[in-house]
Order: C-alpha cells, then sequence, then structure tokens
C-alpha cells in the first residue's frame, strides 16, 4: 500500500484503481479528483470514483481488499437511493475511497468517455467533464452546483453541449434544468 500516513486518500485510490484494473473492473474517478482535472481544486479528504460491478462483484472485492489489509463497508442502497451500492474502503491511516456500484440514471458509456491522467508513473481514469457536469447537477448539492459552475466557467469552449444536455436528460427533469441554468449563466 502506497499511503503512509493520514491525508493520503489519493494514494489509496492509486492502490483500489490497481486492484480494479487488475479485474478488468471498468471505474471511472468522481468528486473532488475529478473536479481538479476539470480545473474546480478544492480540498477533500476522501477519493470516489464509480464503477460497473453487480453487487455479487462488489462483496467479492470488499473480500479481496480485506485480505491485502484494507478495512472495507459494503452498503446497499434501498429502492429511493439513486447509488445501488457503496464500497467504502479505508487503510490503518483513516484515507479512504468510496466506490459507488451505479448511480440511477448515468449513461452506461461513462467509462468510455472517462479520460486518462497520469499520476505517479501510473493512468487514472477520470469522468468525462460532460459526465462530470451532468452527475454533478443531479446530485444538485451546494457543493455540487458550485463544482459545475466552475467546471464550465473552466471548460466551456471545449463541452460538448450537444452531449452535456443528453447525459443530463438521462438523470431527469431536474438535472437538464439545472445544466440549463449554469449553462445561461456561464454566457
Amino acid at each position: 500500500m502506497r499511503a503512509n500516513e493520514p491525508g493520503q486518500s489519493l494514494l489509496l485510490m492509486l492502490d483500489v484503481a490497481d486492484e480494479l484494473s487488475s479485474r478488468n473492473i471498468p471505474y471511472a474517478i468522481i468528486g473532488a479528483i475529478a473536479a481538479a482535472v476539470h480545473g474546480v481544486v478544492r480540498a477533500s479528504l476522501d477519493a470516489d470514483a464509480i464503477v460497473a460491478l453487480p453487487l455479487s462483484g462488489a462483496q467479492r472485492l470488499r473480500i479481496d481488499l480485506e485480505a491485502a489489509g484494507l478495512s472495507s463497508q459494503l452498503r446497499e442502497g434501498d429502492m429511493e437511493d439513486p447509488i445501488a451500492a457503496l464500497l467504502a474502503v479505508s487503510d490503518r491511516f483513516g484515507n479512504r475511497v468510496d466506490l459507488l456500484m451505479g448511480l440511477r440514471g448515468m449513461d452506461p458509456g461513462v467509462f468510455g468517455r472517462a479520460s486518462l491522467v497520469p499520476l505517479s508513473g501510473r493512468q487514472l481514469r477520470v469522468v468525462g467533464l460532460e459526465d462530470f457536469i451532468a452527475m454533478k447537477a443531479f446530485a444538485s448539492g451546494p457543493q455540487d452546483i458550485i463544482d459545475a459552475r466552475a467546471a464550465i466557467a473552466a471548460n466551456r469552449a471545449s463541452i460538448d453541449l450537444e452531449l452535456l444536455r443528453e447525459l443530463a436528460r438521462r438523470f431527469g427533469r431536474g438535472a437538464a434544468h439545472t445544466v440549463e441554468i449554469l449553462l445561461a449563466e456561464s454566457k
């Protein structure tokens, strides 16, 4: 394991990404790390990724991560939860990685649109810009809106507006409406 003190969740994410890649499990990093890649720098104590993994696969991954010396907890969402399940992984220093097993409304092409970002001699898969903004519009918490607004401002000329609108519609009317408001604000 790479982390050797608290505050190194990104290093823990590298370890978890290695495990996911070794099993050919598609993933895309989201949250504060993705925000930074898309021009929005903010502090966060954990790392997040979305993965293409059924619940049974998440249970096996949890067991394997624990065998590697990491702690993990698998929580299943209910019918109202947009996240089917979440695997929270932590190390002995309190670093944490949350793996989301899907997101209701998410386009399955999200993994193919992820960008490869170099870090410590490794390539990490980070959610693409349009997926990032659409997910933030769907989540629609205050920090999510700030992140989406800043990502649009930093990347306005390179956003595929048609794709962004399509992805937001998949998350529902609320996300689509939020994207339109954010785009109008950025003109």
